[in-house]
């Protein structure tokens, strides 16, 4: 299933962008399914979970694919 998140600054980690997605239900979690070479990001395996992801970047675990999108809601 693909979805999306959207992010305010310029890029997310790794972990919190799993948080984020409800993909995981901690940092823990996250640390050992990324360490465990579980999680891909833009189709290829990531085993840092503190590797940063930009918009337009993609990750991938347990079969859901999710796109990191840059939340647009600014002020002019």
């Amino acid at each position: 299933m693909e979805e999306s998140i959207h992010i305010r600054d310029e890029f997310i980690r790794l972990g919190q962008a799993m948080k984020l997605a409800g993909l995981v239900g901690s940092g823990v979690e996250a640390k050992i399914v990324i360490t465990d070479g579980e999680v891909k990001v833009n189709g290829e395996v990531e085993t840092r979970r503190g590797k940063k992801l930009y918009p337009g970047d993609a990750f991938e675990f347990d079969g859901n694919l999710i796109q990191v999108k840059k939340n647009d809601h600014q002020v002019s």
